[in-house]
Protein backbone atom coordinates (compact mmCIF):
# COMPACT_ATOMS: atom_id res chain seq x y z
CA UNK A 1 0.00 0.00 0.00
CA UNK A 2 1.71 3.14 -1.28
CA UNK A 3 0.63 6.38 0.41
CA UNK A 4 2.00 9.80 -0.54
CA UNK A 5 1.08 13.39 0.20
CA UNK A 6 -0.50 15.26 -2.71
CA UNK A 7 1.43 18.40 -3.61
CA UNK A 8 -0.29 21.74 -3.02
CA UNK A 9 -2.38 22.82 -5.99
CA UNK A 10 -2.18 19.43 -7.75
CA UNK A 11 -5.36 17.77 -6.49
CA UNK A 12 -7.64 18.84 -9.36
CA UNK A 13 -5.17 17.71 -12.02
CA UNK A 14 -4.67 14.40 -10.22
CA UNK A 15 -8.41 13.73 -10.04
CA UNK A 16 -8.77 14.49 -13.75
CA UNK A 17 -5.89 12.16 -14.62
CA UNK A 18 -7.25 9.30 -12.51
CA UNK A 19 -10.66 9.68 -14.16
CA UNK A 20 -9.09 8.90 -17.57
CA UNK A 21 -8.32 5.38 -16.29
CA UNK A 22 -12.00 4.47 -15.91
CA UNK A 23 -14.42 2.90 -18.37
CA UNK A 24 -17.27 4.19 -16.21
CA UNK A 25 -17.46 6.22 -13.00
CA UNK A 26 -14.96 4.76 -10.55
CA UNK A 27 -14.51 1.47 -12.46
CA UNK A 28 -11.13 0.95 -14.08
CA UNK A 29 -10.71 0.07 -17.73
CA UNK A 30 -8.39 -2.97 -17.47
CA UNK A 31 -6.70 -1.91 -20.71
CA UNK A 32 -6.36 1.79 -19.99
CA UNK A 33 -3.01 3.06 -21.34
CA UNK A 34 -2.02 4.80 -18.12
CA UNK A 35 -2.09 1.67 -15.95
CA UNK A 36 -3.26 -1.49 -17.79
CA UNK A 37 -4.32 -3.51 -14.76
CA UNK A 38 -5.39 -6.44 -16.93
CA UNK A 39 -1.79 -7.03 -18.06
CA UNK A 40 -0.84 -8.21 -14.57
CA UNK A 41 -2.09 -11.76 -14.15
CA UNK A 42 -1.37 -11.85 -10.39
CA UNK A 43 -3.54 -8.84 -9.57
CA UNK A 44 -6.94 -9.59 -7.95
CA UNK A 45 -8.07 -6.08 -6.93
CA UNK A 46 -6.46 -2.65 -7.01
CA UNK A 47 -7.49 0.91 -6.37
CA UNK A 48 -6.36 4.52 -6.26
CA UNK A 49 -8.10 6.52 -3.54
CA UNK A 50 -7.61 10.07 -2.32
CA UNK A 51 -7.60 10.03 1.48
CA UNK A 52 -9.81 13.00 2.23
CA UNK A 53 -11.28 13.08 5.73
CA UNK A 54 -14.28 15.29 6.47
CA UNK A 55 -14.68 14.00 10.04
CA UNK A 56 -11.69 15.66 11.73
CA UNK A 57 -14.06 18.43 12.84
CA UNK A 58 -15.36 15.91 15.40
CA UNK A 59 -12.35 16.72 17.60
CA UNK A 60 -14.07 20.01 18.41
CA UNK A 61 -16.79 17.98 20.17
CA UNK A 62 -14.01 16.53 22.34
CA UNK A 63 -12.84 20.02 23.19
CA UNK A 64 -9.57 19.44 21.31
CA UNK A 65 -7.93 21.29 18.42
CA UNK A 66 -9.01 20.02 15.03
CA UNK A 67 -6.00 18.19 13.49
CA UNK A 68 -4.83 19.16 10.03
CA UNK A 69 -3.97 16.01 8.11
CA UNK A 70 -2.44 16.28 4.63
CA UNK A 71 -4.40 15.26 1.56
CA UNK A 72 -2.90 11.96 0.41
CA UNK A 73 -3.09 9.55 -2.48
CA UNK A 74 -3.13 5.82 -1.73
CA UNK A 75 -2.54 3.01 -4.18
CA UNK A 76 -2.88 -0.59 -3.08
CA UNK A 77 -3.42 -4.00 -4.56
CA UNK A 78 -4.38 -7.51 -3.52
CA UNK A 79 -2.09 -9.86 -5.39
CA UNK A 80 -0.73 -13.39 -5.63
CA UNK A 81 2.72 -14.02 -4.26
CA UNK A 82 5.10 -11.59 -2.64
CA UNK A 83 3.85 -8.00 -2.48
CA UNK A 84 7.29 -6.46 -2.98
CA UNK A 85 7.80 -8.57 -6.11
CA UNK A 86 4.47 -7.32 -7.40
CA UNK A 87 5.56 -3.74 -6.71
CA UNK A 88 8.73 -4.41 -8.70
CA UNK A 89 6.68 -5.73 -11.64
CA UNK A 90 4.35 -2.74 -11.54
CA UNK A 91 7.27 -0.30 -11.44
CA UNK A 92 8.83 -2.03 -14.43
CA UNK A 93 5.83 -2.56 -16.69
CA UNK A 94 3.63 0.41 -15.72
CA UNK A 95 6.44 2.90 -15.13
CA UNK A 96 5.30 5.72 -17.47
CA UNK A 97 1.77 5.74 -16.04
CA UNK A 98 2.91 5.52 -12.41
CA UNK A 99 5.30 8.41 -12.97
CA UNK A 100 2.50 10.52 -14.42
CA UNK A 101 0.28 9.71 -11.42
CA UNK A 102 2.78 10.16 -8.62
CA UNK A 103 4.32 13.33 -10.06
CA UNK A 104 1.34 15.01 -8.39
CA UNK A 105 2.79 14.01 -4.98
CA UNK A 106 5.32 15.81 -2.81
CA UNK A 107 8.92 14.72 -3.10
CA UNK A 108 8.48 12.72 -6.29
CA UNK A 109 11.47 13.00 -8.63
CA UNK A 110 10.34 12.58 -12.22
CA UNK A 111 13.82 11.33 -13.17
CA UNK A 112 14.52 9.34 -10.00
CA UNK A 113 14.32 5.66 -9.10
CA UNK A 114 10.59 4.88 -9.24
CA UNK A 115 10.80 1.53 -7.44
CA UNK A 116 12.85 2.98 -4.59
CA UNK A 117 10.31 5.80 -4.18
CA UNK A 118 7.38 3.36 -4.15
CA UNK A 119 9.09 1.16 -1.55
CA UNK A 120 9.85 4.20 0.60
CA UNK A 121 6.14 5.07 0.62
CA UNK A 122 4.89 1.50 1.06
CA UNK A 123 3.30 1.26 4.51
CA UNK A 124 2.60 -1.93 6.50
CA UNK A 125 -0.89 -3.35 6.89
CA UNK A 126 -2.14 -3.69 10.46
CA UNK A 127 -4.41 -6.64 9.65
CA UNK A 128 -5.19 -8.37 6.39
CA UNK A 129 -8.03 -10.71 5.35
CA UNK A 130 -7.89 -12.99 2.31
CA UNK A 131 -11.04 -14.94 1.49
CA UNK A 132 -9.19 -18.08 0.40
CA UNK A 133 -5.46 -18.21 0.95
CA UNK A 134 -3.68 -19.80 -2.01
CA UNK A 135 -6.35 -19.22 -4.67
CA UNK A 136 -4.70 -17.42 -7.57
CA UNK A 137 -6.09 -15.16 -10.29
CA UNK A 138 -5.12 -17.75 -12.90
CA UNK A 139 -6.97 -20.48 -11.02
CA UNK A 140 -10.08 -18.31 -10.70
CA UNK A 141 -10.18 -17.49 -14.41
CA UNK A 142 -9.47 -21.04 -15.54
CA UNK A 143 -12.09 -22.54 -13.22
CA UNK A 144 -14.63 -19.94 -14.36
CA UNK A 145 -14.01 -20.94 -17.99
CA UNK A 146 -14.40 -24.59 -17.00
CA UNK A 147 -17.73 -23.89 -15.29
CA UNK A 148 -19.07 -22.00 -18.31
CA UNK A 149 -18.03 -24.79 -20.66
CA UNK A 150 -19.52 -27.59 -18.56
CA UNK A 151 -22.74 -25.68 -17.88
CA UNK A 152 -23.30 -25.42 -21.62
CA UNK A 153 -22.77 -29.16 -22.07
CA UNK A 154 -24.46 -30.81 -19.10
CA UNK A 155 -27.99 -32.16 -19.66
CA UNK A 156 -30.54 -30.10 -17.79
CA UNK A 157 -32.02 -33.32 -16.36
CA UNK A 158 -29.41 -36.09 -16.34
CA UNK A 159 -31.99 -38.58 -14.98
CA UNK A 160 -34.59 -38.07 -17.69
CA UNK A 161 -33.71 -41.25 -19.63
CA UNK A 162 -34.93 -44.71 -18.65
CA UNK A 163 -31.50 -45.87 -17.49
CA UNK A 164 -30.86 -46.55 -13.79
CA UNK A 165 -30.10 -43.32 -11.94
CA UNK A 166 -26.60 -44.29 -10.79
CA UNK A 167 -25.52 -45.55 -14.20
CA UNK A 168 -26.87 -42.43 -15.92
CA UNK A 169 -25.16 -39.83 -13.72
CA UNK A 170 -21.84 -41.70 -13.96
CA UNK A 171 -22.17 -41.81 -17.73
CA UNK A 172 -22.88 -38.06 -17.88
CA UNK A 173 -19.81 -37.39 -15.73
CA UNK A 174 -17.59 -39.58 -17.94
CA UNK A 175 -18.84 -37.79 -21.04
CA UNK A 176 -18.13 -34.39 -19.51
CA UNK A 177 -14.64 -35.49 -18.49
CA UNK A 178 -13.95 -36.64 -22.06
CA UNK A 179 -15.22 -33.31 -23.43
CA UNK A 180 -12.93 -31.36 -21.10
CA UNK A 181 -9.93 -33.50 -22.08
CA UNK A 182 -10.70 -32.78 -25.72
CA UNK A 183 -10.84 -29.05 -25.07
CA UNK A 184 -7.55 -29.20 -23.17
CA UNK A 185 -5.83 -31.11 -25.98
CA UNK A 186 -7.12 -28.53 -28.48
CA UNK A 187 -5.75 -25.72 -26.31
CA UNK A 188 -9.16 -24.15 -25.81
CA UNK A 189 -9.31 -24.93 -22.08
CA UNK A 190 -6.49 -24.81 -19.54
CA UNK A 191 -6.38 -26.14 -16.00
CA UNK A 192 -2.96 -25.27 -14.60
CA UNK A 193 -1.36 -27.08 -11.71
CA UNK A 194 -1.60 -25.24 -8.41
CA UNK A 195 1.83 -23.65 -7.79
CA UNK A 196 3.57 -24.89 -4.63
CA UNK A 197 3.48 -22.66 -1.58
CA UNK A 198 6.93 -21.04 -1.18
CA UNK A 199 8.94 -22.63 1.63
CA UNK A 200 9.82 -19.23 3.08
CA UNK A 201 6.16 -18.28 3.38
CA UNK A 202 5.33 -21.59 5.06
CA UNK A 203 8.12 -21.12 7.58
CA UNK A 204 7.06 -17.55 8.39
CA UNK A 205 3.45 -18.64 8.70
CA UNK A 206 4.39 -21.45 11.08
CA UNK A 207 6.51 -19.12 13.19
CA UNK A 208 3.57 -16.70 13.37
CA UNK A 209 1.11 -19.50 14.24
CA UNK A 210 3.30 -20.75 17.10
CA UNK A 211 5.09 -17.60 18.15
CA UNK A 212 2.17 -15.30 18.96
CA UNK A 213 0.43 -17.80 21.30
CA UNK A 214 3.79 -18.48 23.01
CA UNK A 215 4.35 -14.76 23.54
CA UNK A 216 0.82 -14.46 24.90
CA UNK A 217 1.44 -17.37 27.23
CA UNK A 218 4.72 -15.86 28.45
CA UNK A 219 3.01 -12.53 29.11
CA UNK A 220 -0.08 -14.04 30.73
CA UNK A 221 1.03 -13.34 34.36
CA UNK A 222 1.56 -9.68 33.48
CA UNK A 223 -1.72 -9.55 31.56
CA UNK A 224 -3.61 -10.95 34.54
CA UNK A 225 -2.15 -8.24 36.76
CA UNK A 226 -2.98 -5.51 34.24
CA UNK A 227 -6.47 -6.79 33.37
CA UNK A 228 -8.34 -5.01 36.23
CA UNK A 229 -6.71 -1.68 35.37
CA UNK A 230 -7.44 -2.13 31.66
CA UNK A 231 -11.09 -2.99 32.36
CA UNK A 232 -11.47 -0.05 34.74
CA UNK A 233 -9.96 2.38 32.24
CA UNK A 234 -12.01 0.98 29.36
CA UNK A 235 -15.31 1.24 31.25
CA UNK A 236 -14.63 4.84 32.27
CA UNK A 237 -13.94 5.80 28.67
CA UNK A 238 -16.93 3.89 27.33
CA UNK A 239 -19.25 5.79 29.67
CA UNK A 240 -17.81 9.21 28.85
CA UNK A 241 -16.63 9.23 25.23
CA UNK A 242 -19.12 11.22 23.10
CA UNK A 243 -21.07 9.62 20.26
CA UNK A 244 -20.98 11.51 16.95
CA UNK A 245 -23.21 10.17 14.19
CA UNK A 246 -25.03 13.00 12.38
CA UNK A 247 -26.91 12.15 9.22
CA UNK A 248 -24.50 12.01 6.24
CA UNK A 249 -24.36 14.92 3.80
CA UNK A 250 -26.84 14.12 0.99
CA UNK A 251 -24.44 15.16 -1.77
CA UNK A 252 -21.60 13.07 -0.35
CA UNK A 253 -23.97 10.12 -0.03
CA UNK A 254 -25.12 10.56 -3.61
CA UNK A 255 -21.50 10.53 -4.82
CA UNK A 256 -20.82 7.29 -2.94
CA UNK A 257 -23.90 5.58 -4.32
CA UNK A 258 -22.88 6.46 -7.89
CA UNK A 259 -19.91 4.10 -7.45
CA UNK A 260 -21.93 1.18 -6.11
CA UNK A 261 -23.64 -1.80 -7.76
CA UNK A 262 -21.74 -1.55 -11.04
CA UNK A 263 -20.85 -5.22 -10.63
CA UNK A 264 -21.80 -8.06 -8.31
CA UNK A 265 -18.85 -6.89 -6.18
CA UNK A 266 -18.43 -3.45 -4.62
CA UNK A 267 -15.51 -1.58 -3.06
CA UNK A 268 -15.54 0.06 0.35
CA UNK A 269 -13.13 2.56 1.91
CA UNK A 270 -13.46 4.27 5.28
CA UNK A 271 -11.18 6.62 7.16
CA UNK A 272 -11.32 7.86 10.73
CA UNK A 273 -9.28 9.15 13.65
CA UNK A 274 -8.43 7.21 16.77
CA UNK A 275 -9.67 8.52 20.06
CA UNK A 276 -6.88 10.47 21.76
CA UNK A 277 -4.64 8.85 24.31
CA UNK A 278 -2.15 5.99 24.47
CA UNK A 279 -4.70 3.61 25.95
CA UNK A 280 -6.82 3.51 22.79
CA UNK A 281 -3.75 3.27 20.55
CA UNK A 282 -2.27 0.30 22.38
CA UNK A 283 -5.64 -1.38 22.60
CA UNK A 284 -6.11 -1.13 18.83
CA UNK A 285 -2.59 -2.40 18.19
CA UNK A 286 -3.28 -5.54 20.23
CA UNK A 287 -6.70 -6.05 18.63
CA UNK A 288 -5.37 -5.72 15.08
CA UNK A 289 -2.58 -8.14 15.92
CA UNK A 290 -5.19 -10.68 17.03
CA UNK A 291 -7.42 -9.99 14.01
CA UNK A 292 -4.50 -10.49 11.65
CA UNK A 293 -3.63 -13.75 13.42
CA UNK A 294 -7.23 -14.98 13.13
CA UNK A 295 -7.44 -14.03 9.45
CA UNK A 296 -4.15 -15.77 8.74
CA UNK A 297 -4.81 -19.03 10.57
CA UNK A 298 -8.56 -19.37 11.14
CA UNK A 299 -10.60 -17.29 8.70
CA UNK A 300 -8.75 -18.29 5.52
CA UNK A 301 -11.29 -20.53 3.80
CA UNK A 302 -14.17 -18.33 2.70
CA UNK A 303 -15.41 -16.92 6.02
CA UNK A 304 -14.71 -13.80 8.06
CA UNK A 305 -16.64 -14.69 11.17
CA UNK A 306 -19.97 -15.69 9.62
CA UNK A 307 -19.64 -13.29 6.69
CA UNK A 308 -18.95 -15.02 3.36
CA UNK A 309 -19.18 -12.10 0.93
CA UNK A 310 -15.77 -10.45 1.42
CA UNK A 311 -12.93 -11.13 -1.02
CA UNK A 312 -10.22 -9.05 0.66
CA UNK A 313 -10.08 -6.56 3.52
CA UNK A 314 -7.37 -4.58 5.30
CA UNK A 315 -6.92 -2.33 8.32
CA UNK A 316 -4.04 0.16 8.05
CA UNK A 317 -2.57 2.75 10.41
CA UNK A 318 -1.71 6.04 8.71
CA UNK A 319 -0.41 9.45 9.83
CA UNK A 320 1.76 8.14 12.63
CA UNK A 321 -1.05 5.84 13.84
CA UNK A 322 -3.38 8.79 14.41
CA UNK A 323 -5.90 7.41 11.92
CA UNK A 324 -7.04 4.04 10.59
CA UNK A 325 -7.96 3.31 6.99
CA UNK A 326 -10.18 0.30 6.29
CA UNK A 327 -10.82 -1.13 2.84
CA UNK A 328 -12.71 -4.15 1.54
CA UNK A 329 -14.04 -5.74 -1.63
CA UNK A 330 -17.42 -7.37 -1.01
CA UNK A 331 -20.32 -8.96 -2.89
CA UNK A 332 -23.85 -7.60 -2.94
CA UNK A 333 -25.30 -4.22 -2.07
CA UNK A 334 -23.93 -1.81 0.49
CA UNK A 335 -27.01 -2.18 2.67
CA UNK A 336 -26.74 -5.98 2.64
CA UNK A 337 -23.04 -5.72 3.49
CA UNK A 338 -23.75 -3.49 6.50
CA UNK A 339 -26.64 -5.71 7.63
CA UNK A 340 -24.36 -8.74 7.43
CA UNK A 341 -21.95 -7.11 9.84
CA UNK A 342 -24.65 -5.88 12.20
CA UNK A 343 -26.40 -9.24 12.37
CA UNK A 344 -23.40 -11.56 12.33
CA UNK A 345 -20.26 -9.82 13.61
CA UNK A 346 -21.26 -6.55 15.29
CA UNK A 347 -18.94 -7.49 18.14
CA UNK A 348 -16.05 -7.63 15.65
CA UNK A 349 -16.82 -4.14 14.37
CA UNK A 350 -16.92 -2.86 17.92
CA UNK A 351 -13.55 -4.40 18.77
CA UNK A 352 -11.72 -2.12 16.34
CA UNK A 353 -13.91 0.80 15.46
CA UNK A 354 -15.19 1.61 18.94
CA UNK A 355 -11.71 3.08 19.39
CA UNK A 356 -12.52 5.66 16.71
CA UNK A 357 -13.77 9.14 17.51
CA UNK A 358 -17.58 9.27 17.73
CA UNK A 359 -18.39 5.54 17.48
CA UNK A 360 -21.79 4.61 18.99
CA UNK A 361 -21.27 3.77 22.65
CA UNK A 362 -20.19 0.22 23.54
CA UNK A 363 -20.25 -1.90 26.69
CA UNK A 364 -17.28 -4.11 27.50
CA UNK A 365 -15.77 -3.30 24.11
CA UNK A 366 -17.99 -5.72 22.13
CA UNK A 367 -21.60 -5.07 23.18
CA UNK A 368 -24.00 -2.43 21.81
CA UNK A 369 -22.12 -0.06 19.45
CA UNK A 370 -22.82 -1.36 15.93
CA UNK A 371 -26.00 -2.96 17.27
CA UNK A 372 -27.54 0.53 17.18
CA UNK A 373 -28.34 0.07 13.50
CA UNK A 374 -29.19 3.60 12.44
CA UNK A 375 -26.40 5.20 14.46
CA UNK A 376 -23.88 2.76 12.99
CA UNK A 377 -25.09 3.27 9.42
CA UNK A 378 -24.90 7.02 9.74
CA UNK A 379 -21.43 6.72 11.24
CA UNK A 380 -19.96 4.42 8.59
CA UNK A 381 -21.48 6.36 5.68
CA UNK A 382 -20.04 9.59 7.07
CA UNK A 383 -16.56 8.04 7.33
CA UNK A 384 -16.76 6.31 3.95
CA UNK A 385 -14.67 7.81 1.14
CA UNK A 386 -14.92 7.11 -2.61
CA UNK A 387 -12.25 5.32 -4.62
CA UNK A 388 -11.25 7.24 -7.71
CA UNK A 389 -10.15 4.09 -9.57
CA UNK A 390 -11.13 0.50 -8.71
CA UNK A 391 -10.12 -2.68 -10.55
CA UNK A 392 -11.39 -6.24 -10.26
CA UNK A 393 -9.73 -9.01 -12.27
CA UNK A 394 -12.82 -11.21 -12.58
CA UNK A 395 -15.99 -9.11 -12.91
CA UNK A 396 -19.28 -10.92 -12.51
CA UNK A 397 -17.94 -13.52 -10.08
CA UNK A 398 -18.82 -13.57 -6.39
CA UNK A 399 -16.83 -15.22 -3.61
CA UNK A 400 -19.41 -18.02 -3.56
CA UNK A 401 -18.98 -18.46 -7.33
CA UNK A 402 -15.27 -18.99 -6.78
CA UNK A 403 -15.94 -21.69 -4.17
CA UNK A 404 -18.47 -23.40 -6.48
CA UNK A 405 -16.09 -23.34 -9.44
CA UNK A 406 -13.29 -24.81 -7.34
CA UNK A 407 -15.62 -27.63 -6.25
CA UNK A 408 -16.52 -28.27 -9.89
CA UNK A 409 -12.87 -28.71 -10.78
CA UNK A 410 -12.24 -30.94 -7.77
CA UNK A 411 -15.12 -33.20 -8.78
CA UNK A 412 -13.88 -33.34 -12.35
CA UNK A 413 -10.38 -34.41 -11.29
CA UNK A 414 -11.42 -37.13 -8.80
CA UNK A 415 -10.85 -40.66 -10.02
CA UNK A 416 -14.12 -41.94 -8.57
CA UNK A 417 -17.26 -40.49 -7.00
CA UNK A 418 -20.32 -42.13 -5.49
CA UNK A 419 -23.64 -41.76 -7.33
CA UNK A 420 -24.94 -39.32 -4.71
CA UNK A 421 -21.79 -37.17 -4.86
CA UNK A 422 -21.81 -37.25 -8.65
CA UNK A 423 -25.41 -36.02 -8.75
CA UNK A 424 -24.50 -33.29 -6.25
CA UNK A 425 -21.54 -32.35 -8.44
CA UNK A 426 -23.72 -32.15 -11.54
CA UNK A 427 -26.09 -29.83 -9.67
CA UNK A 428 -23.22 -27.32 -9.34
CA UNK A 429 -23.17 -26.95 -13.11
Amino acid sequence: MVVARIADGREADLRALLATMNSETGIADPRNPLFPFGDFDRLHFARFVILEDATTVDFAVLGLPVPQFPLQLAFFADCDGDGREMLTDLARWAEPGLRRIFQHCEGFDAEGDLLAWLKAHDIPVGANYVNWVGRTVRQIKEESALQRFLSAKVPRDPLSSGEPAGEKVQQVRRELIDLVKGEQQAGRLTLSETPPTPLGWRIRNLINAIGIPLVGLALSPLLLVLAPFVIYRLRRLEKSDPEIYPQPDPEALKALRKLEDRDVTNQFSALGSLKPGRFRLWLVKVILLLIDYACRHVFNRGFLGRVRTIHFARWVFIDGKARIYFASNYDGSHEAYMDDFINKVAWGLNLVFSNGVGWPRTDWLIKRGARFEQRFKYYQRRHQIPSQVWYKAYPGLTALDLIRNARIREGLEKSEMSDAKTLSWLSLL
